[in-house]
């Protein structure tokens, strides 16, 4: 975290400028936001984009190179950004790939010289933590349970809007699963029958850790669940917008037994996250049964939102 750009000026006292950045196995992301005194958060700028910085790493344990350019070359172009946005602050944080990357210092310095900050390596409490309290940010109060399914872990955080009371992280990972299990394309039945079987087994060990769910909502955030909301949902304006089982169960069906080629031609969704779409719906899935879920809330505020209140 570091302070960049030029300070506010007398019409701009009680709102402050920041840029948040989320690093995660698949994708990094961008929010350049405009933080209120009464906490109030307008959003300025935002970028999206799949690097997949954990390829290979559950196998290897490193980063790659080619991960490492990828990277480098998002990152130039956030610093531009933000150097045009005058943000006051910029806080950038890694979550499962600064935990398990051998080269992780490495990664640091790459980041150090082209965003001309450090990256904050945060725990996944800390990571439950943030993704919580953008979620349910402007969310009545209620007991939530806040689903973050992303590329090497799955985060799930149980609270009441605002405040976490409990979090267990698992090794539900879109990227990782998908690395491990499937080889085929489209995926072969005992393949999606493996990845099943251990998508399960995560899932109830996560919600084995939290007390009784009974009066919940469940919230999903990440890109797994935004894509499959997209094809559950198309045209539909999805933040806040819900998701039933039945719905989920659909789109998981109907994209199992599709191969690479056809789940890229998918309107609505991220080229990028075409290979581990399959994963990513099993995942959403089997979190909502799980869970005992028959409908899921979705957010577009996650972790990067909350990386962005963190720094008010």
């Amino acid at each position: 975290m570091t302070q960049h750009g030029r300070r506010p000026t007398g019409k701009e006292v009680g709102r402050r400028r920041v840029a948040a950045i989320d690093c995660g196995t698949n994708s990094i992301r961008m929010l350049v936001a405009d933080l209120g005194a009464d906490g109030h958060l307008t959003e300025v700028a935002k970028r999206f984009d799949i690097v997949r910085l954990g390829q290979r790493v559950d196998e290897h344990g490193s980063i790659s190179r080619e991960s490492f350019e990828r990277a480098r070359a998002v990152l130039a172009e956030y610093a531009g950004i933000i150097t045009t946005a005058s943000a006051e602050r910029v806080r950038m944080c890694t979550t499962w790939i600064s935990r398990r990357a051998s080269n992780n210092d490495e990664f640091r310095t790459l980041v150090q010289e082209t965003l001309g900050c450090a990256p904050e390596g945060i725990t996944s409490d800390e990571e439950a933590r943030l993704a919580f309290a953008g979620a349910t940010s402007g969310l009545p109060q209620a007991s939530y349970l806040v689903a973050d399914i992303g590329g090497g872990s799955t985060q799930l955080a149980l609270g009441t809007a605002g405040v976490v009371d409990r979090s267990v992280s698992v090794g539900l990972g879109c990227v990782r699963l998908t690395e491990r299990h499937l080889r085929s394309d489209p995926p072969a039945s005992g393949e999606l029958a493996a990845v099943q079987d251990e998508i399960t087994a995560l899932a109830d060990q996560a919600l084995a850790e939290l007390p009784d769910l009974s009066g919940t909502r469940l919230l999903g955030v990440s890109e797994a669940v935004g894509t499959v909301a997209a094809l559950a949902l198309p045209g539909r304006r999805l933040h806040h917008a819900r998701m039933t089982y039945d719905q989920v169960d659909y789109v998981t069906e109907r994209v199992l037994g599709m191969s690479f080629a056809q789940r890229q031609a998918l309107p609505g969704i991220h080229t990028g996250m075409a290979d581990v779409l399959p994963v990513s719906a099993l995942g959403v899935r089997t979190v909502m049964q799980c869970s005992r879920a028959k409908e899921l809330i979705i957010s577009e505020h996650d972790i990067l939102h909350g990386i962005a209140y963190s720094l008010s």
